[in-house]
């Protein structure tokens, strides 16, 4: 039996794929679960059609992602926090903080795309965030902390 899954289940295959099982698994369970649905001619042909255009969609989002990624690449931003005498930062910086610096330079980035490279920053200094603009497109910011 031909299936098209909707989501993706482990040792079978990624959600959008065509996949064949035995009758008894698919019937009894993958479809009354709704996790995959008959793959008949006509879902076929749907399914073809969804694929298409998810592919005109993806290469534009690829396209901005890259034209973003260009205009970010060697950006540097400075962010300003409190600190103690030695240097120390009260609280410590985060990517919501991040997220707005970049804002400021004309860059908007949602703060879950970016990932702290370093566990915590509570010094002053140069560290890297990388951001994720798209599945596979990455680009590295480099921040500096300054005392306020």
């Amino acid at each position: 039996m031909d299936i098209i899954l909707k989501q993706d289940v482990p040792n079978l295959g990624h959600a959008d794929d065509i996949v064949t099982v035995k009758d008894g698994y698919g019937r009894n369970y993958l479809i009354p679960k709704g996790i995959a649905i008959l793959a008949t001619p006509s879902a076929r042909k749907m399914h073809a059609e969804n694929q298409r255009q998810r592919a005109h969609k993806e290469e534009k989002l690829r396209e901005n992602a890259s034209a973003l990624q260009a205009a970010m690449e060697g950006t540097k931003i400075t962010i300003g926090a409190k600190t103690s005498s030695k240097g120390k930062i009260f609280g410590s910086v985060n990517t919501i903080q991040i997220a707005e610096s970049l804002s400021k330079e004309g860059f908007e980035v949602d703060r879950k795309q970016i990932s702290i490279k370093d566990d915590a920053v509570k010094e002053i200094g140069t560290y890297t965030a990388n951001v994720k603009l798209y599945k596979d497109i990455r680009v590295d910011i480099e921040f500096e902390i300054v005392p306020e």
